[in-house]
């Protein structure tokens, strides 16, 4: 039958519209309920590597060997003891989870790989040791790989390894090969390799921090973090951060003393290779420069204040708060001083932080700008005058009502009689946003 032109025209537009709500329709579809029994009973989500205990409960492998290594030998469920070696790998379930996953067009549950041995562990790690003792880099840094790649499997590999001493063994290796020149391929590839498999074990112990603090391995791994390829640089960066922040004084000084290792670090932060090695290099210069006037001054020299100001302006949170300390760290410093003053940016980067990060960055930023203000001379007169420009002096009268404790209350404070001061022959900007700080580099 052939329908009359007015009701045919008003059923063309209706087409794409029901088009529209079937879509909406299928959108609205609630998703599928997941067994309970496919569920863990100790994290409540679907199990991806289910084993079974001695006591008939099934659990996923992840969450009961989390329960377990946090010291409860004991069924969570029953009570009953279980231990480690008990676990067995439930195969039915599994394939039932996978199976439910397909029908239900979920994603697939992989099928999970056999846990390593504690002899298969004793035998990679024995390996990585023996290949470094006779001086064969290319099998070392294989053997290496392989420590990493099954430690990244699964947190039981990892702990397994970590237990059978990867971060004494890989250490170790580290420092024999540390003589070897690093400009060889072969040495270079390996040493990268070794130190992105010692990223995985973290934490370092005594011993493992004593082999990466001998002079031949610092002197290596600083080589590493500046002339290595990029995955080196950013593994060395990590371990030397590890390093600074788990030492001693006399160890964290042994890192400043080392030649090129405030170079390596600002020229890390001054061209990034990612962020976590930013971060890295971040904290490790924090360490530096807190407990050496000397390496403070270092940096200085190196332009570290002018590269963390440039860094500040669209860093992140984590990035702005270490940042931020590492400015503060070598503003202690004369030359840390004279360098920032001579940076446009530093001041507007300080005040603009304010507030905008974290109650962290808020205090150093505030330390930082006392540090730079404080004096009676021209320098800190000119810094004085492109705080109040810029609203340094409405965000301390925020800070000190909203409320702040300890040295930054008395630094905001002190900060605050300093910049009244110079009010009467600077025009201050009234927004705080500073839309227009951010430039290309």
């Amino acid at each position: 039958m052939v329908l009359p032109m007015s009701r045919a025209t008003r059923l063309v537009p209706e087409l794409p519209l029901l088009r529209r709500q079937v879509a909406a329709a299928d959108d609205d579809e609630p998703e599928p309920a997941v067994p309970a029994h496919f569920l863990c009973p100790i994290s409540l989500e679907l199990m991806k590597d289910p084993v079974t205990a001695p006591t008939g409960i099934t659990y996923d492998r992840d969450s009961l060997e989390g329960w377990l290594a946090r010291g409860r030998a004991t069924c969570p469920v029953t009570g009953a003891p279980v231990r480690l070696g008990d676990l067995v790998p439930n195969h039915a379930t599994r394939r039932m989870i996978q199976d439910w996953c397909v029908a239900n067009q979920a994603e697939r549950v992989p099928t999970p790989k056999v846990p390593v041995a504690d002899a298969d562990a004793a035998e990679v790690l024995a390996a990585v040791s023996a290949a470094a003792r006779r001086g064969d880099a290319a099998a070392c840094g294989a053997v290496a790989a392989r420590a990493r790649a099954l430690g990244k499997e699964s947190n039981r590999n990892r702990r397994c390894l970590a237990a059978a001493g990867a971060t004494k063994r890989l250490s170790s290796a580290f420092q024999d090969l540390a003589g070897e020149p690093v400009d060889g391929a072969s040495v270079s590839a390996a040493l990268g390799k070794i130190l992105a498999a010692l990223t995985v074990f973290f934490p370092l112990d005594e011993d493992s921090r004593r082999c990466i603090a001998s002079p031949a391995s610092l002197k290596t791994l600083v080589s590493v973090l500046a002339h290595g390829d990029l995955a080196a640089r950013a593994s060395a960066a990590v371990v030397l951060r590890e390093l600074a922040s788990s030492a001693d004084r006399p160890t964290v000084e042994a890192i400043s003393r080392t030649p090129g290792a405030c170079a390596a670090l600002v020229g890390l932060a001054r061209s990034p290779v990612s962020p976590q090695a930013t971060k890295a290099a971040l904290v490790t210069a924090y360490y530096l420069v807190s407990g050496s006037d000397r390496a403070a001054a270092r940096f200085a020299e190196l332009g570290a204040a002018h590269v963390v100001a440039e860094l500040l302006v669209d860093a992140d949170k984590g990035t702005s708060e270490k940042a931020l300390a590492v400015l503060d760290g070598v503003l202690c410093a004369d030359a840390g001083l004279q360098s920032a003053r001579a940076h446009a940016l530093v001041v507007p980067v300080l005040v603009k932080k304010m507030f905008r990060v974290s109650d962290m960055a808020t205090e150093f930023a505030v330390s930082a700008l006392w540090r730079l203000c404080r004096t009676s001379d021209a320098g800190a007169a000119a810094c004085r005058a492109d705080a109040l420009r810029v609203g340094a002096f409405q965000k301390l009268l925020l800070l000190l009502q909203v409320g702040c404790g300890g040295l930054t209350k008395d630094r905001a404070s002190e900060l605050l009689k300093l910049l009244n001061g110079a009010r009467g022959s600077v025009e201050c900007i009234e927004t705080a946003d500073f839309k227009g700080l951010k430039r290309p580099f």
